[in-house]
């Protein structure tokens, strides 16, 4: 009897034991799934938060690191749980493969959604915009404070020679390429990139009804910005535009030189002038259209497609010379003759002195 008691005690004491292995295997295996599970769900969970009307964007160079993209979220009170996107940020090797970009963070965002545009590299482009640019300088630091190519790159692209060839266009040039108008474009684009799309630009711009009319100036399209350019600095009405055109193209004509104020302002380098005087007319620079015939070697400002448009339909006329109108209000009077444009000129001078003395 004894030994069949403590055979039956043996077999049941292993029965116990293995129904213990199996809870305590069952308990495993279903804090196994829920860890998992867990862990699944912060992946799909929303874990980024923007205030409505707001929007947030991460700003990646080539110098970012990890922990900056870490401190931009934060920064931005943009990330709900900063241990689940950086566990699975490392779980799918992000942190070693950073790419360059500006990326928006959307409310309601799982670390999956972000994860998966900061490693594809899918990036929200911006609105770039320009306009009212005098000089190559201007244009590299608005380009600059827009994308992420630095002034100095931006500047030494515009003038390499090579770069250049490839466009058939010189330094002076190459700034008409660049035609005032919104583009949507990435913010980590390159500077040569940069200059691509805007040639691809300016070729759309320049379409097939531009360029016809630009056959019947004489002019090429670099030239035609070129003068546009110089009456964009001339005046900012539109109905004188046309008309300056067309006595500019009289000019060019007859072999006069433009004698356009706004060449010996960027010739001296003084914007601020408001008056050209003599010893601005001498100032020897090839821009100044007092000391030499012709067009400048480039545009003046980055010119405005008013600007060009005016040019290509400009005013046909006998007007020779033009001076500021005696209202001072910005029109000018327009002359055929010297001896008239002298009585206008006259007629400027005592309202101008006039004005001054009062002052």
């Amino acid at each position: 009897m004894k030994k069949k008691q403590a055979k039956h005690n043996t077999k049941k004491n292993k029965t116990h034991l293995k129904q213990k292995i199996i809870i305590s295997f069952s308990i495993i295996v279903f804090l196994l799934i829920a860890f998992f599970a867990y862990q699944c769900y912060t992946y799909f969970l929303p874990n980024f938060k923007v205030k409505n009307g707001e929007r947030v964007f991460i700003y990646i160079t080539k110098e970012t690191t990890f922990n900056d993209v870490v401190s931009q979220l934060t920064t931005q009170n943009a990330i709900k749980n900063v241990h689940s996107f950086k566990r699975w940020a490392k779980m799918h090797s992000y942190p070693k493969h950073i790419k360059t970009g500006r990326y928006e963070v959307i409310d309601g965002m799982s670390n999956k959604d972000l994860i998966f545009n900061l490693s594809r590299k899918i990036q929200t482009p911006i609105k770039f915009t320009f306009n009212n640019i005098r000089t190559k300088d201007q244009l590299c630091k608005r380009i600059n404070e827009q994308l992420m190519i630095d002034s100095a790159t931006m500047h030494n692209t515009l003038d390499n020679k090579e770069i250049l060839l490839k466009y058939n266009v010189s330094k002076e040039e190459v700034i008409a390429f660049f035609i005032p108008n919104t583009y949507e474009i990435y913010w980590d684009i390159s500077a040569t990139d940069l200059l691509a799309r805007m040639y691809r630009e300016y070729q759309k711009f320049w379409n097939k009804q531009r360029l016809e009319k630009a056959e019947k100036t004489n002019l090429k399209p670099v030239q035609i910005a070129t003068l546009a350019s110089i009456i964009d600095e001339e005046t900012n009405l539109k109905k004188d535009k046309s008309i300056i055109a067309g006595l500019y193209l009289n000019r060019l004509k007859r072999g006069m030189p433009l004698q356009a104020c706004p060449t010996a302002r960027f010739a001296v380098g003084d914007f601020s002038l408001t008056r050209i005087l003599y010893e601005h007319t001498q100032f020897d620079s090839p821009y100044n259209t007092y000391r030499y015939k012709g067009l400048p070697p480039g545009p003046i400002r980055v010119a405005s497609p008013e600007g060009i448009d005016a040019v290509l339909n400009y005013t046909k006329s006998n007007y020779l010379y033009m001076c500021a109108k005696e209202t001072m209000n910005g029109e000018h009077n327009f002359a055929s003759t010297l001896s008239e444009h002298n009585r206008n000129a006259q007629r400027y001078q005592k309202a101008y002195n006039q004005l001054f003395r009062k002052r």
